[in-house]
């Protein structure tokens, strides 16, 4: 082989790792800018300001790749009324449902940052009559399907997520019979706005 073409072929070979390096090099400063788990609630929590709710979320997200985030949910609350009617009710229960849940969910982002999410929580409900007497226990199956925003601050550490979301529960089980009366015949879903926030570490 002629020097001047092993030259050439060297040369090329150079060059070629030479990008190559790059990208790696590039695709290792990402990485290591990549800030994979988050922690977050909802703007939401303002109402327990004057409400009796004892409203709670807690969300850790973990991000498996740039589209793709695991999110795991703690949340509680206390209601007096159908979910499906929830504030414009007619008639309340005779006492009140105090609900814990865990959820699962999953996020995937879809263009930028505009994302869907698929949450299935499963709540342990405790039901209580009007002297705040616990009288028996129940479960729910709790659904999510959202779509929304993230708008991301300081350096993408910080983020707020305005969303929309419909709200289906299928499974509830041992509902005293008294509050199964108020809730027979309501809603079993309904739409709501969410605005959850979160930091990104």
């Amino acid at each position: 082989m002629k020097p001047q073409l092993i030259a050439k072929v060297a040369l090329i070979c150079f060059v070629l790792m030479g990008q190559d390096h790059g990208a790696l090099a590039q695709t290792t400063k990402e990485d290591s800018n990549f800030k994979r788990h988050s922690i977050g609630s909802t703007l939401f929590l303002l109402g327990n300001i004057g409400d009796s709710v004892n409203f709670f979320q807690l969300n850790y997200g973990y991000r498996l790749t740039q589209k793709d985030n695991f999110i795991v949910e703690a949340i509680t609350w206390t209601y007096y009324e159908p979910l499906g009617t929830y504030a414009s009710s007619e008639e309340y229960y005779p006492g009140k449902v105090r609900a814990y849940g865990i959820g699962l969910g999953y996020q995937r982002f879809l263009w930028k940052n505009l994302f869907t999410t698929v949450e299935p929580t499963l709540f342990l409900q405790q039901f209580f009559d009007t002297d705040d007497k616990k009288i028996q226990k129940g479960f729910q199956l709790y659904l999510q399907f959202i779509v929304g925003y993230r708008f991301e601050f300081l350096k993408k550490r910080m983020f707020i997520e305005p969303a929309y979301a419909l709200k289906y529960w299928p499974v509830n089980t041992n509902f005293p019979a008294s509050f199964a009366a108020i809730e027979r015949g309501a809603p079993k879903y309904k739409f709501e706005p969410g605005l959850n926030f979160g930091f990104r570490f």
